[in-house]
């Protein structure tokens, strides 16, 4: 879970500095800079799996597509900042698997982790290591201690002893100078063990991207739960396709696999340990999801899948009160986001950080608050502790709709607005920085 995210010299994010809770919406007029937030967000869960120009490469530019890797950089006039900076502190879940399957746990829950990037020169002496050049990159634990410090969001005792866990500890990643270079270093948690060193100008790629093993268990967590952090863009015609029987058992950021993710839901809520299948439980998942439904269309008495044999194919119905089954591909798109959202949201195993962009669209205005309901039930319960049943799950919405912003309660809101940029007055191109700010 990302609690709290600063981020400078990225597109118009100067001296951004916003703390997150399970679900914040961040509220808005459009082409302010809410989407710049999700694209550094984005950025940083690219930096843990690729090389740094491929994760730049990766987010969209000011012009709204992937091109030059300057186009990342905050912008004045023609030129571009020679630095970007991300501060990043979360919670990781206790528990992980590494590259090999085996269990890891983390040494402590609460981290943070900062990474500077800078803009390599042409004429540089490690011009195989790509455009950006590591400044520095740490990852060292924070202090439960002073956890209601840096956690502002309401939670119940509870729920924070659940997520919590772990003592005291040396950094994970280090950066330092050594004979006129910046050396980074890689520490297997604890203050003995195999030390992993490399240049920082050489680098192509983070040192948090380079873990696989068990060896590092906090640092591999944080690359994990970094790498949960995805962004939504539920097309219609991916939700509207069929399933083969191969098809993965999870959602894709498209809606892909609706049916097939839906239906090994089933399958798993329905497993025993004698072998037989207890249907009984697999038809009360698709009830919920059925009921779920029936919040946004009243006409819902049935979700069901139908397992064609003959082609292998999954689909998707949805029975009408009449007795009509309805097909995934005949659905409107309002009703086929909001029913992969449902289907997340009984996916248990399926944690991180989600975020979505005007959950409103395609709902009718009548319906939004059945949509906030669901993404806010999609996020963690601060209220009980984390288990099973209640994930470390987390939604973040952006939005310009006054719809919206009146249906989600005050606490959860982040406002974004321009500002003048006090250090080069108003731009005379590009797009001002950004502010985030509590009601």
């Amino acid at each position: 879970m990302l609690t709290r995210l600063k981020v400078s010299g990225f597109k118009n994010l100067v001296d951004v500095d916003v703390r997150f809770g399970p679900f914040t919406c961040i509220a808005g007029a459009n082409g302010v800079g809410k989407s710049n937030l999700f694209d550094a967000i984005l950025f940083l869960s690219a930096v843990t799996e690729r090389t740094l120009a491929q994760a730049a490469l990766s987010v969209r530019d000011e012009s709204r597509r992937s091109g030059d890797v300057s186009g990342i950089f905050h912008r004045i006039g023609g030129q571009h900042d020679q630095e970007m900076r991300f501060e990043a502190e979360m919670i990781l879940p206790k528990q992980g698997l590494d590259d090999l399957g085996q269990p890891v746990g983390a040494s402590i829950t609460l981290v943070r982790y900062v990474l500077r990037l800078g803009w390599r020169s042409q004429d540089s002496s490690h011009p195989d290591a790509g455009p950006l050049e590591v400044l520095e990159e740490t990852l060292a634990p924070m202090r439960l201690r002073d956890a209601s410090e840096h956690l502002l969001f309401p939670a119940s005792k509870e729920w924070r002893n659940s997520v919590l866990e772990g003592r005291r500890a040396p950094e994970f990643v280090s950066t330092e100078e050594q004979d006129g270079q910046r050396i980074v270093r890689l520490h297997q948690d604890g203050r003995s063990g195999r030390l992993l060193t490399r240049q920082a100008s050489a680098l192509p790629r983070t040192m948090l991207s380079i873990v696989q093993s068990g060896e590092y268990p906090t640092a591999l967590l944080v690359q994990r739960e970094m790498q949960s952090w995805r962004l939504l863009q539920l097309e219609s015609s991916a939700l509207r396709r069929p399933d083969d029987f191969t098809a993965p058992p999870r959602m894709g950021s498209d809606g892909s696999h609706m049916a097939a993710t839906l239906y090994h839901l089933a399958r798993r809520a329905a497993a025993n340990g004698d072998g037989k299948p207890d249907e009984a439980k697999a038809t009360a998942v698709y009830a919920q999801v059925a009921n779920r439904l029936a919040s946004l269309l009243e006409d819902v008495r049935d979700v069901i899948i139908d397992r064609d044999e003959t082609h292998e194919r999954f689909t998707l119905l949805v029975c009408a009160r009449d007795g009509t089954r309805h097909p995934a591909r005949d659905l409107s798109d309002g009703t086929l986001r909001f029913l992969a959202l449902a289907v997340m949201e009984f996916d248990r195993q399926s944690g991180g950080l989600l975020c979505l962009e005007e959950p409103e669209n395609g709902i009718h205005p009548r319906r939004i608050p059945a949509m906030l309901q669901l993404l806010q039930d999609i996020a963690a319960d601060t209220d009980e502790p984390c288990d099973e049943a209640n994930p470390l799950r987390q939604v973040i919405v952006n939005t310009h709709s006054p719809v919206v912003f009146q249906q989600v309660p005050d606490d959860s809101v982040l406002l974004a607005e321009l500002v003048e940029d006090v250090r080069y007055g108003t731009p005379p191109d590009g797009k001002p920085p950004v502010r985030f700010s509590k009601l």
